[in-house]
């Protein structure tokens, strides 16, 4: 029967430079082509810039801005009678996570004038302080779906 079995879940190794699953996980996300290196190099290239312009550990910058970008709800959209609707729906956890990837990388990438590295550590720096591209995409997310929540009985 065709689609009857389970995709395997792999298990990503740490990150040679920090040891860190969600560093390596950021890292794949960030990853183009299969270039892994160039995206290696990139991050640890952000991280330089953060530890230089806050003299603070940047992986501690790093997870207070994943922690701040992660959504709680989201909405889907669902087809019932001919209309849809938005429904607020909850996140799960491998999906906040992921979602705060995106979202962090696209307001990167956004940016133009300078490399890739110094857009990355200055979206990374203002998602740590709260602000920034990525996190007003996350409040915008938690609005529509604060918006919409008369039609979670649908979901």
């Amino acid at each position: 029967m065709r689609g009857s079995k389970k995709a395997t879940k792999r298990k990503i190794i740490p990150d040679p430079k920090f040891n860190n699953v969600r560093v390596a996980k950021f890292i794949n996300y960030l990853m183009r082509r299969g270039k892994k290196t160039v995206a290696q190099k990139v991050v640890y290239k952000t991280f330089d810039i953060i530890s230089n312009k806050t003299k603070g550990d940047p992986l501690e910058i790093f997870e207070q801005a994943i922690k701040n970008i992660t959504p709680s709800l989201e909405v889907k959209g669902r087809r019932i009678g001919g209309a849809n609707y938005q429904i607020p729906v909850v996140v799960g956890n491998n999906r906040k996570v992921i979602l705060a990837y995106r979202w962090i990388i696209n307001a990167a990438q956004v940016k133009k004038g300078k490399a890739m590295a110094e857009k990355l550590a200055e979206e990374i720096l203002a998602a740590s302080k709260n602000e920034g591209e990525a996190v007003k995409k996350k409040d915008d997310t938690h609005k529509m779906a604060e918006a919409n929540k008369a039609f979670a009985h649908f979901a």
